[in-house]
C-alpha cells in the first residue's frame, strides 16, 4: 500500500451498508461507511404476538411515511425546479460556490443550499449540477431519506444533458446506483466514468463497492489495488481494508485503517475511519475497543449516526441496556433505518417493562414503513426486508425478498440472508449450502456462524452445529442479545445430548 496522505475527500459514501452497521462506510453494504448499514447481522428473535390493533397501527404509520415522502419529494422538486436554465449562456464548470470537499467537511444542508443558489446564477454549470447530485445522494445516505434519490437523479441528468459523458456526473450516477443497491448499473457507470478520467476517485471507489456488492471479491481486490496506485487516500484505504476483512485478513484491515486514521485531518474523515475501526473491533468481540473508536468518531462529529449505532450495539453487548436504549433512541429519532429500528425493538423486548412489547412492535412496523418509502425513492430494500421479516415478520415475505436479492447479487451477506430465510421456513436442507457459502471466504461474522449452527442443528448435524455455534460465541459473544442467548441454549442442549 502507498503510505496514506491526507486526501481531498469527495463526498465518498461509506461502503454500502444494509440494515446494520457499516451502510451504507452499504449496504449494502458500507453505506455506511460504513455502511447500515450492513456488516453486523442480527440473530433470530422470536416474533411477537400481534395484537388486534397491529394492522391499524401499521396502516397509520405507512400513511405517515407516505405523507413524509410526498412532502420530501415536493421540496426537492421545488429545489431543483427553481434552478432554471436562463438565456443561452455558454456551458461552464467554473468554480462552484461549494465544492465536494467543502460539502464533506462542513454543514451538508447549508452546502446544498449554497449550491442551489449558485446554480440559479450559473444554471449551465455542469460540474455544479454533478456536485449537487452527489450532495443529494449524501443527504439520503446520512439522513436515511430515500426521497432524496429522485432529486439526485434529476441533478445528475441535468449535468449530463449540459455536458454529455462528463466523468463527474457519470461517477455521481454510479454512486447513486450503488446507494439504490443497483450494483450492476453502478459498475457500468463507474467504468464509463473511468474511461473519461482514469483518476476519478468517486468512480474508482464506486467500482470497488459495486464489485464487492456483486460478490466478485477477487476483482474487487484488484480494483482496490489499482485505485491505490491512482488515488491513494482515505476513501480507497477504507475500501481496501474492507475487502481484506471479507477475505478474513483482519490484521491487514486493521493496519490499513489505523494508518488511514493517523492521516485523517477533516472531522468527517476522522469519524468515518474511527467508526470503521470500531466495527472491525465489534466483529472481533472486542467491545471495549469498539467503544473507544466510536468515542473518537463522535468527538470529531457528535452527530455521526453510524458511530452512534455502533455505540448502542457495543453498550448492549456489555450489558449496559439502559445506555444502549438511550443511544438507539437517538439514532432512530434522526434516521429510522431498519438496523437501528430492529436493534431498538429488541432492546425494548429484552427490558420487558410495561409497554415495552408495544414499543417494540412499533419499531418493527416502522421497518415496513421505511421499506415502502425506500421503494418509492427507487431504493431496493430486499436484503433489509429479508433479515427483518425473518426475525420479526412474515416468513414467506422474508424468503421472497431473500431470493430476489440473491438473483441480483451473490455475496456473503445475501447468502446468509437466504440461508436464514429458508431456515425460518423450515427448509434447512436447502439452507445449508447457502450458510456454508456465507462463511466460506473467512469473513469473521458471528451471526453468520450462528445461523449456520442453528441450521446444522435442525438437520441433526450435532458435531457441525457445536462447532459453528461455538465459533459464533467465540468471535463475538454479544453479537445479538437474543441471538447469543439462543446460541448458548442450543450449544448447552447439544452438549447435554452427547
Amino acid at each position: 500500500m502507498v503510505a496514506p496522505v491526507p486526501p481531498t475527500r469527495v463526498l465518498t459514501p461509506h461502503p454500502p451498508q444494509t440494515g446494520a452497521a457499516r451502510t451504507s462506510p452499504t449496504p449494502t453494504a458500507r453505506a455506511a461507511p460504513l455502511p447500515s448499514d450492513r456488516r453486523t447481522r442480527r440473530g433470530m428473535v422470536p416474533r411477537t404476538t400481534k395484537d388486534d390493533d397491529t394492522g391499524s397501527r401499521r396502516a397509520l404509520r405507512l400513511a405517515g411515511c407516505a405523507a413524509l415522502l410526498a412532502v420530501a419529494l415536493t421540496g426537492t422538486a421545488i429545489a431543483v425546479g427553481n434552478v432554471r436554465e436562463g438565456g443561452q449562456r455558454p456551458l461552464s464548470s467554473a468554480p462552484a460556490a461549494v465544492t465536494p470537499a467543502l460539502l464533506s467537511q462542513g454543514d451538508l444542508d447549508a452546502g446544498v443550499s449554497a449550491l442551489q443558489s449558485h446554480l440559479r446564477a450559473q444554471p449551465r454549470d455542469f460540474g455544479g449540477w454533478a456536485t449537487l447530485g452527489l450532495a443529494y445522494v449524501e443527504q439520503a445516505r446520512t439522513g436515511g431519506d430515500p426521497s432524496r434519490y429522485p432529486a439526485a437523479e434529476r441533478a445528475l441528468e441535468r449535468s449530463l444533458a449540459l455536458r454529455p459523458g462528463n466523468d463527474q456526473a457519470l461517477a455521481g450516477r454510479a454512486a447513486l446506483a450503488a446507494a439504490r443497491h443497483d450494483f450492476t448499473a453502478a459498475l457500468r457507470d463507474a467504468d464509463r466514468a473511468l474511461k473519461e478520467n482514469p483518476y476519478n476517485e468517486r468512480a474508482l471507489c464506486a467500482r470497488i463497492d459495486a464489485l464487492v456488492e456483486l460478490g466478485r471479491y477477487p476483482e474487487a481486490a484488484r480494483a482496490a489495488r489499482l485505485a491505490d496506485t491512482r488515488r491513494p487516500g482515505i476513501p480507497v484505504f477504507t475500501r481496501y481494508a474492507y475487502v481484506q476483512e471479507l477475505r478474513g485478513d483482519v490484521r491487514t484491515a486493521r493496519r490499513v485503517l489505523t494508518r488511514a486514521l493517523d492521516s485523517a485531518t477533516a472531522p468527517g474523515d476522522v469519524a468515518y475511519v474511527a467508526t470503521a475501526l470500531g466495527q472491525l473491533a465489534w466483529n472481533e468481540g472486542d467491545h471495549e475497543t469498539a467503544l473507544r473508536h466510536y468515542a473518537r468518531a463522535l468527538a470529531a462529529d457528535d452527530a455521526y449516526l453510524p458511530a452512534l449505532e455502533g455505540r448502542a450495539r457495543a453498550q448492549a453487548a456489555r450489558g449496559e441496556r439502559a445506555a444502549a436504549i438511550r443511544t438507539a433512541e437517538q439514532v432512530v429519532a434522526r434516521a429510522p433505518l431498519p438496523g437501528p429500528l430492529v436493534l431498538l425493538g429488541e432492546l425494548y423486548e429484552q427490558r420487558g417493562d410495561r409497554g415495552d412489547r408495544a414499543k417494540a412492535r412499533e419499531q418493527y412496523a416502522l421497518v415496513d414503513a421505511w421499506t415502502a418509502l425506500a421503494r418509492s425513492g427507487g431504493l431496493n430494500p430486499d436484503l433489509d426486508t429479508a433479515l427483518a421479516a425473518a426475525d420479526h415478520g412474515d416468513e414467506r415475505t422474508a424468503l421472497r425478498a431473500a431470493r430476489a436479492e440473491w438473483e441480483r447479487r451473490r455475496t456473503v451477506h445475501t447468502a446468509d440472508a437466504l440461508a436464514w430465510a429458508l431456515h425460518v421456513n423450515g427448509r434447512d436442507a436447502e439452507a445449508l449450502p447457502y450458510a456454508r457459502r456465507a462463511t466460506a471466504t473467512g469473513y469473521r461474522n458471528a451471526a453468520f456462524h450462528y445461523h449456520r449452527g442453528m441450521i446444522e442443528r435442525a438437520l441433526g448435524r450435532a458435531p457441525d452445529a457445536r462447532a459453528s455455534l461455538g465459533k459464533a460465541l467465540e468471535l463475538n459473544p454479544g453479537f445479538s442479545a437474543r441471538g447469543a442467548r439462543e446460541a448458548r441454549a442450543a450449544l448447552k442442549s447439544l452438549e447435554a445430548a452427547e
